[in-house]
């Protein structure tokens, strides 16, 4: 070390060998080995002279270093033995003799030689504070190499032996756990006391860390000493359940769930991961908290349908039959599901489609499902998405969480117990989303035909194979869903019903339907026709049949109660019991003996007269608005979610500077819309006789009533039009008409969606004409046959010709 100034020695040249993971320090006897062939050269080079070589540490893996490869002081070490070893290493026992400075490098036959400079002499610094420095580090390392155990004696003896800083540093930097380039760090600086302070802090840092490591290595003692009790403990309940004969070595059941495991057809994949888990389970204790997750996990794999799938009913009547018999009309939906089964005649591997229902509430879409699993002759399974907002709810949560499970989908597979199911996904436009994930994301590889083959659930951690599943999803609405997923699905509308095809339903399955709900199979309670089509009219009014189902039900429920009524207040059929609290004699009815009453002789038909008895008021008037025109007010139709609906526009002329008022909670496109019919008539005002300073002098008000409901969308653009012409000009718009369209500034009228439920709605409401774009009449053809027949249809393709058929008698317009 630099321990001083030292005078300058003559520079000379010794062979040179690099060390990867090791340093000499003076004063130290070490072993090393040798194996590569430039150092070999050097070793040979020095045993056949004086014996001497420098030995450094390299700064990189570098087999031909440079100056800038290695650290420039080093040790000058004389051989004291080598043994040449078989497979051509040699084993160099060396002493460090003192440092050494290299100031540069060269070749002599091929041998690295260094050229080097003594650098050690009298120690240089306070020597008291040496001495002191000294004493401390010897103390320490003292009490180091009692907690320690593995330092040598000769070691420890060397250390106290030593009355030099650099004798003192070199042994012991030898035997504490220093990296290769603290080492040389050591041994380069020539500070002595500042390398005495570190080694003395090196030395109380390895002292706490093998106090820690006794701590440790305690705790973890006793816990195994614990787990080792129990085990022992376990092994004995073990065998005493054996000698009592309520268990042997699987009395934990853990031999039968391998059984299953092992007999059950699993893919290849599952079949490894089960092996390998039950290895695991068998290597825990019984009581361990893995274990129980292990055990839960392997209980899902033994219960899963892997590669069990039911058989398909292959005869296409059949299958129509059972379809017709569940449901009324819906072709496109049936249709689909007949082209699905005569494909599968063909190929038995093709993909099963992922259909979509979308249509208002009460339109038997849910039901629908369930019809197509009993014509397919598979299971079914349902969950409903309504509010789901956790991306776990589909793709389940990973083991290692407490009380984690697989997500709905791979859950009701195993209630299915099959892996080709029908799989109804309810509600797919009411999800949602927040800081958990999004649903609709995890669903993206459920409903891909190219992904759910290999579909991940976060419990399993293997792929299963949704591709045999049917998916059916509902929805009231296709504007709620992602796009990607939208993507994925076959859309199937399914409108709402005409008043005809609602009498044939009720007739054909709510009334059966209701009679053996209510325990009325062998009675005959009839409805006539005109109370059907009362009820369909005046007490309900909607896209579907949900509300009928439930007036229908009404209806029976009142009329057996009149009947069990009567049947229990016929003379003879009272008994005199005795009131054990009052201690007096009770009049009761004499009940059945199986204690349900008989009806078989009940025979009632209701009648139109009837229903205000049994259902009140009617709840719907027939709307005076289409035989009743007024200035000002039109009638316009619009889609929402649960069906079509007439959509009343009024309009009011005020004194006022030019104000355009909306009113009726209306979105941005239908104020963009009530704008556009504005600037539309003061473009055109001469046309339609219309005072072209009419804005100036007046306020314009448009409401649309029910307010309280929100209202948005293009399609009353002729509907606001005509409601503002027939305000300006004081003419009443033709009546008993509808209509719907977008309109531009340029007179086109463009076309809407949702023309077969804004046309039903019109038909509900008594309205037997109906204005539509001219290139909605390819939406024509969707339409019932009935409604076709009893209304008339009026296609325009400018905003000018809807207008000239709405006010018919009005001077100026051509």
């Amino acid at each position: 070390m630099k321990l001083g100034r030292l005078p300058r020695n003559p520079k000379r040249e010794v062979p040179l060998i690099p060390m990867k993971d090791m340093v000499v320090f003076p004063h130290t006897v070490i072993p090393f080995f040798v194996s590569q062939k430039k150092s070999l050269d050097a070793l040979d080079y020095a045993l056949k002279r004086e014996r001497d070589i420098v030995v450094t540490l390299l700064k990189n893996d570098s087999e031909s270093p440079g100056m800038d490869g290695l650290f420039t002081v080093g040790t000058l070490c004389h051989i004291l033995q080598v043994l040449k070893l078989p497979d051509g290493k040699m084993r160099v026992l060396v002493e460090g003799r003192n440092r050494v400075e290299i100031s540069g490098l060269n070749k002599k036959s091929e041998v690295l030689m260094a050229k080097i400079r003594d650098m050690d002499g009298k120690d240089a610094g306070n020597e008291e504070k040496l001495n002191l420095l000294m004493q401390n580090l010897k103390a320490s390392f003292k009490i180091y190499a009692s907690s320690k155990r593995k330092v040598p004696k000769e070691v420890l003896s060397h250390v106290e032996k030593a009355d030099t800083p650099g004798k003192l540093i070199g042994h012991i930097c030898t035997s504490l756990n220093l990296s290769p380039e603290q080492k040389a760090e050591y041994l380069q600086n020539g500070n002595v006391g500042e390398v005495l302070e570190e080694l003395n802090t090196a030395i109380e840092m390895e002292k706490e860390l093998l106090s820690l490591k006794k701590n440790i290595d305690s705790r973890v003692r006793k816990k195994m000493e614990r787990t080792q009790k129990e085990y022992f403990l376990n092994e004995q309940l073990k065998e005493i359940n054996k000698e009592l004969g309520s268990g042997g070595e699987e009395g934990d059941g853990l031999k039968e769930l391998e059984n299953i495991l092992l007999t059950k057809d699993l893919p290849q994949e599952v079949r490894t991961r089960a092996i390998k888990e039950l290895k695991r389970l068998r290597k825990l204790q019984p009581m361990s908290p893995e274990s129980g997750v292990l055990r839960t996990y392997l209980e899902w794999l033994s219960d899963l349908p892997w590669n069990n799938y039911s058989q398909d009913r292959k005869n296409l009547a059949e299958t129509t039959a059972i379809l017709d018999k569940d449901h009324y009309d819906l072709k496109k939906a049936k249709g689909r599901i007949i082209d699905f089964v005569a494909v599968r005649q063909m190929n038995t591997s093709s993909k099963s489609p992922i259909l979509c229902f979308v249509g208002p509430p009460g339109t038997g879409k849910t039901s629908l499902g369930r019809s197509v699993a009993r014509a397919l002759d598979r299971e079914f399974v349902r969950i409903s998405l309504g509010g789901v907002r956790d991306e776990a709810e589909i793709r389940g949560h990973r083991k290692t969480y407490v009380g984690a499970l697989p997500g709905k989908i791979i859950q009701s597979l195993r209630k299915a117990n099959t892996s080709n199911p029908v799989f109804l996904l309810d509600e797919i436009d009411k999800m949602s989303n927040d800081f958990r994930g999004d649903p609709a994301a995890a669903l993206l590889e459920v409903l891909d035909p190219e992904q759910n083959s290999t579909f991940g659930d976060h419990y399993l951690e293997v792929p299963y194979d949704l591709s045999h599943v049917m998916f059916i999803t509902t929805a009231n609405s296709l504007h709620n869903i992602p796009r990607p997923l939208l993507d994925r699905m076959e859309i199937i509308e399914i409108s709402g019903y005409t008043d005809i095809e609602k009498y044939n339903i009720a007739r054909e399955f709510i009334i059966p339907k209701q009679l053996k709900a209510h325990g009325l199979n062998g009675t005959e309670i009839t409805f006539s026709e005109e109370a059907l089509k009362k009820i369909i009219s005046s007490y309900t009014m909607e896209a579907g049949v949900r509300n009928l189902d439930k007036q229908v039900a009404k209806v029976i429920r009142k009329i057996l109660r009149q009947s069990i009524h009567n049947y229990q207040t016929k003379p003879g059929r009272f008994v005199l019991a005795m009131d054990e609290e009052e201690k007096i004699p009770t009049v009761l009815p004499r009940l059945e003996k199986e204690g349900i009453i008989r009806l078989e002789e009940l025979r009632s038909e209701v009648s139109e007269e009837e229903l205000k008895e049994y259902l009140g008021q009617p709840v719907f008037n027939e709307s005076d608005l289409k035989n009743n025109p007024k200035p000002g007010l039109s009638i316009g139709l619009a889609w929402t979610e649960v069906g079509g609906r007439v959509l009343p526009v009024e309009v009011a002329l005020l004194p006022g500077d030019g104000k355009l008022m909306l009113t009726g909670k209306l979105g941005d496109v239908m104020k963009e819309s009530a704008q556009i019919a504005l600037s539309y008539l003061r473009a055109n005002s001469e046309e339609y006789g219309i005072d072209p300073q009419f804005h100036k002098d007046h306020d314009i008000h448009i409401h649309v009533p029910e307010g309280a409901i929100p209202k948005d969308g293009p399609s009353a653009g002729i509907t606001m039009t005509s409601a503002l012409l027939s305000a300006l000009t004081g003419t009443p718009i033709r009546e008993n008409t509808a209509m719907t369209g977008e309109i531009t500034l340029t007179d086109r009228l463009l076309p809407i969606g949702g023309v077969k439920e804004k046309v039903l709605a019109a038909h509900r409401n008594g309205f037997s004409n109906v204005l539509l774009p001219a290139d909605n009449r390819r939406d024509e053809e969707e339409l019932p046959e009935e409604i076709k027949k009893i209304m008339s249809f009026h296609f325009f393709g400018s905003v000018k010709e809807a207008l000239a058929y709405l006010f018919p008698g009005m001077k100026g317009i051509k």
